[in-house]
Parts: structure tokens; sequence; C-alpha cells
């Protein structure tokens, strides 16, 4: 679709990472881009500043579309400040992100944690769809990024990567990176989920897991090694489900929503 037939009921999602930046418009009907994504690298360095210069060239790149934006941070949000910044420039923290970029780039921006931006994708259009109760989406990668959705209702910031479990901080031990840099099998990385998703279920009890991240294009190899009480599913979305979730937030903040 051209990006001219876009209008305000269109929204758009920004999906900032350590890497990349990747943006497009949002048709929220059936959770997919409107128009094809655009990406551009990260700068170096990552401050707020440069980053909303990044954010005008990328909008620049869809001239139709003038929706509400919503952008991911891998960091904790607050009501539009940012208080974490996990591989992004350390400047971030404290910065009102939603009135920087509103101002920025004239448009209405609201900012979310990109874990729960995922999960709010996958709970309105992947795997979690039509799904009542809680649901825990999980993204297993560098670290462990969560987000908890309750009857579609986002409960921000869960950060359950950091956990305690025996000892160790639990991303550290059953993210994907301690399985690559450990060279552990997919059973025995399985035994390390195990242990994870079971203190997940003690202290939750929820209704369905969702596992994300790269690693989840290899569900079929650890998911049916793991010893769960609750039903846990691979991600559907997989890397649109930052930009999609992005613009689902934004729309629902639009105008004090």
């Amino acid at each position: 679709m051209a990006a001219t037939t876009l209008g305000p009921s269109t929204p758009f999602g920004i999906d900032f990472g350590g890497t990349g930046i990747k943006g497009a418009p949002v048709d929220l009907e059936v959770g997919d881009f409107a128009a094809e994504r655009a990406r551009i690298r990260t700068p170096k360095p990552s401050t707020p500043e440069v980053v909303a210069g990044v954010f005008r060239d990328l909008l620049a790149q869809f001239p139709g579309s003038d929706g509400p934006i919503g952008v991911t941070v891998p960091g904790i949000v607050r009501h539009g400040v940012v208080g974490s910044a996990a591989n992004i420039d350390p400047a971030w923290v404290g910065t009102d992100a939603d009135a920087l970029f509103t101002e920025a780039t004239g448009r209405e921006v609201h900012v979310v944690n990109d874990a729960d931006a995922a999960g709010l994708a996958e709970v309105r259009y992947g795997a979690a769809r039509g799904r009542r109760g809680l649901v825990i989406v999980t993204t297993l990668g560098t670290g462990i990024g969560s987000a908890l959705v309750h009857d579609g209702v986002l409960v921000p910031n869960s950060e359950l990567g950091h956990l305690e479990i025996d000892g160790h901080v639990a991303e550290k031990r059953a993210a994907n990176s301690a399985r690559e840099r450990e060279d552990l099998s997919m059973a025995d990385w399985a035994e390390r989920l195990t242990a994870y998703y079971r203190h997940l279920e003690r202290l939750f009890s929820p209704d369905l897991f969702v596992v994300g991240g790269g690693i989840s294009k290899r569900a079929d190899e650890f998911l049916p090694l793991l010893g769960l009480d609750t039903e846990i599913v691979p991600a559907t979305l997989r890397n649109k489900a930052g930009v999609v979730g992005a613009a689902l937030y934004a729309a629902g903040s639009a105008g004090g929503a």
C-alpha cells in the first residue's frame, strides 16, 4: 500500500533497538504493516536528541502518515519517562521521551517498553489472540524480556528476566545468549528454562505462556522438553511485533485514553 493513502486513523510504530530503528504505519484491523517497513541503523552515540533526528528522517519517508506514533524502548518506561537503558545510551535514563519525541516530530508520541509492545501485539493479533486471563509473553534473546497482559490489559514493566532463581539472575542462565555462550544442548537449556517457567507458574499462575525472540523459530526443538503445567506456545508475529505493538499502544494512548 502506498504511504500517500495513509491518514490520521493510521498509527505509526517505531521499534527502537540497539542496532536498528524500524518503523511503519500499521493497519490495526489486521495487525500488519500498512506500507513497507523502513529501517535505519541506530546511530552512535544513540542519545535521545540524536535518535529524535533519526525519527524525523524515518517519518519523512511516509508523507501520507499523520496518525499517533508509538515507540518501543529497551528499558523501563513510566508515564513516558525512560527509567533504564539496556543497550542504548545512558543519557536516556530520566528522559521524558513522550515529550521529547512529540516536540521533535510535531506528532503525538507514546513510548512503551519493547517487550510490553511485543506482548500487546501477540495478545491482539498473534499466538494469544482470543485468550482470556493472564498471558505472560517472554522474549528469549540477549536477556529475557517479559510482558504481563490480563484480559487484554497490559501490566507494564514486569522485567521478569531479572528474577533471582537459586542465587542467579534468571536471564544470565536461561536467556538464549546463555545457551550460545555456554554451548548448551537444547536438552540442557530446556532444564534451565523449565526451572524459570516453573518459578513464574508459582508466582503468577498464568493461563498461557508465549515465547518470542529469534530462537522461537526453533520452538519445536525445546518447548516440548519443558515440564510445565501451563500451556506454552511460540510467538507468531516475530520481528513485526515491536512495530505493531507500538502502534497499537499509541492508538490506545492517543488523546489521553
